[in-house]
């Protein structure tokens, strides 16, 4: 029996960075049209000059609602906001009509998904100073979708090669990061790590936890956060029902989840996750962000201003970020766990 295509909506991102060049060239593949329906929400403008960059045999079909697209391999369905002066976008610069249409792509993305019209977003790149140029009161897709979808601390999660990273902390420094590792922090970051792996359709969720110091502190030798706070958290979360172990240290629990003995890691703080995900595959690093009304992947860049324009920007991470979406669609469930 053949699964029902889902429809991923594409907000295309800063028309001044790579956003529309990464996302036209993703549409030029027959294996995304094979896995789902993409939908652009962008200004149709912008994209017949990517088109033209990038040297794609792609036409343009204007559509006002998801159920209008044709969704075939060499037509781009587009929700054409109309919104960017054409004769005005200069790729690589920071500019307020870039911020503010950046943000109104994803906004109407989180319409269409809010209301079932499509299934899944997978976001392009933004940039954080034209968002503050348009007086956008948001410094990011996270907190844009927090707000938009009155959702409460949203859970990130990387996926590459089937190795699933999740962060207990993210923007702070190491230093109040290591505030952060408390036994509460632990235990509850394992039971939202296990609801989002279930909304995500994954069976069986053996989730490590990652050490702080070197070969977890050595029971105290070297640092007493893993004996007073992270293993007590972990032991926390095994009573709570959840398959955890740990803390692993960190120099091998990677590893070992790409091996498949760990179905996901709970990374403590920021780099940890991040550089043990991206020196694995920068390119195909995929961020999913977990806890809103509907799923959403994301490329793990930025927007790229210095090629923007050029042609020379890589699609891989695009084409993942929608075929990821793809493949976590027909699984997910859309109740708030």
């Amino acid at each position: 029996m053949t699964t029902e295509r889902a429809i991923i909506a594409i907000p295309m991102g800063d028309p001044a960075g790579i956003g529309p060049e990464i996302t036209m060239k993703s549409l030029t593949k027959k294996e995304i049209y094979d896995v789902c329906k993409p939908l652009v929400v962008g200004d149709s403008k912008v994209l017949e000059k990517a088109i033209a960059i990038v040297n794609a045999d792609l036409k343009i079909n204007e559509v006002t609602s998801p159920a209008e697209g044709k969704y075939e391999l060499g037509t781009v369905d587009v929700i054409n906001l109309n919104n960017i002066d054409i004769d005005k976008l200069e790729y690589g610069q920071v500019s307020a009509q870039g911020g503010q249409g950046a943000f109104e792509y994803i906004k109407k993305s989180v319409e269409l998904a809010m209301n079932g019209e499509v299934k899944a977003l997978a976001t392009t790149p933004i940039n954080k100073e034209s968002l503050q140029a348009a007086k956008v009161p948001f410094i990011g897709h996270t907190e844009m979708l927090e707000e938009l979808t009155n959702t409460k601390d949203p859970l990130t999660m990387f996926e590459v090669n089937g190795m699933r990273i999740f962060f207990l902390t993210r923007h702070l420094s190491l230093k109040d990061a290591i505030g952060q590792m408390t036994k509460e922090r632990v235990l509850d970051y394992l039971i939202r790590c296990d609801q989002a792996l279930q909304r995500l359709g994954v069976e069986t969720r053996k989730i490590a936890v990652a050490g702080l110091n070197p070969h977890s502190g050595e029971g105290g030798l070297f640092g007493m956060e893993e004996v007073e706070e992270i293993k007590p958290g972990v032991e926390a979360g095994k009573q709570a029902g959840i398959d955890a172990v740990g803390p692993v240290p960190a120099d091998s629990v990677f590893f070992q989840a790409l091996q498949g003995k760990y179905d996901a890691v709970l990374s403590l703080y920021h780099d940890q996750g991040h550089i043990a995900a991206k020196m694995t595959d920068f390119h195909r690093t995929i961020s999913i962000t977990n806890g809103l009304p509907f799923l959403r992947t994301s490329v793990d860049h930025g927007t790229a201003f210095d090629i923007a324009g050029k042609n020379i920007a890589e699609s891989i991470s695009m084409e993942e970020c929608i075929k990821l979406a793809a493949q976590y669609a027909p699984k997910f469930t859309s109740n708030t766990l």
